[in-house]
């Protein structure tokens, strides 16, 4: 019986990969562009909340060490390259300690991963979040920060001592420092620094909701449009999600 089943099983995993070589194959000779190769696959995750929770039950996965098994068959790497339907859009730092599916716990095409130095809202990182919310059927943008952030220790030094950065770095640390130029007095230089992290965050949610993109789909109900802060020490993930965790100080608006 059981030669006979391992048999059965083995004709219908042949099957499905016959099935997924023909379904690649139209795609390659119908001359798909990448909006209609993205919406070929309904999204299983329909709103922001859901999205949000899926974000959150991952991450207690990942830092109590309970992950979903990591195995990814060849029918599902063909499945990701007919189509991709991320839940979430992912704006966070290129730091290489903060690898953003493995936090959340999330499968190859779950998300769509933007990744900068500082997580800093630019005409690159905006491209590319307006191409996941209108093509891509995603449902929640998230911009995180986290524990220790070059960028932003960066962008907290004196004007005197960013000069000496590339032309580049300047860029990315100019769009830091007004959210970091007003911090509160905290002697903790570990408190500051989280201060400091999360008031950036704060900062690049705001400049992200100015982009007219993201407010119509935040107007008609489409996304979420939140902040997070993960802590690299634990593998936690603090979200800020409420217009009082967003909220900026008016003299960081026009800064």
């Amino acid at each position: 019986m059981d030669g006979k089943a391992n048999h059965s099983e083995g004709i219908l995993e042949d099957q499905s990969l016959i099935e997924q070589d023909l379904e690649l194959g139209r795609v390659f000779h119908t001359n798909l562009t990448m909006t209609e190769v993205a919406q070929l696959k309904a999204p299983t995750i329909k709103t922001s909340e859901e999205a949000i929770l899926a974000l959150k039950i991952g991450n207690a996965r990942f830092f109590s060490g309970r992950k979903l098994p990591s195995d990814f068959s060849a029918v599902e790497r063909r499945a990701q390259v007919i189509t991709q339907t991320p839940f979430a859009a992912v704006l966070g730092c290129s730091d290489s300690r903060v690898p953003t599916e493995i936090i959340f716990d999330q499968r190859a095409g779950d998300l769509f991963v933007i990744r900068v130095a500082g997580n800093v809202v630019e005409a690159g990182t905006l491209g590319s979040i307006e191409y996941a919310i209108n093509h891509l059927k995603t449902r929640v943008v998230v911009v995180m920060g986290h524990e220790g952030c070059g960028a932003v220790r960066a962008a907290m030094l004196d004007e005197a001592e960013r000069s000496f950065e590339s032309h580049y770095i300047q860029f990315l640390l100019d769009r830091i420092v007004p959210s970091v130029s007003k911090l509160p007095r905290i002697r903790d230089p570990k408190a500051r620094m989280r201060e400091a992290v999360i008031a950036n965050v704060r900062r690049q949610v705001h400049e992200l909701k100015q982009n007219p993109v993201v407010i119509e789909a935040i107007q008609n109900k489409e996304i979420g449009v939140i902040g997070a802060y993960y802590e690299i020490s634990s593998g936690a993930v603090d979200f800020f999600e409420t217009e009082k965790d967003l909220s900026i100080d008016d003299g960081e608006v026009s800064g």
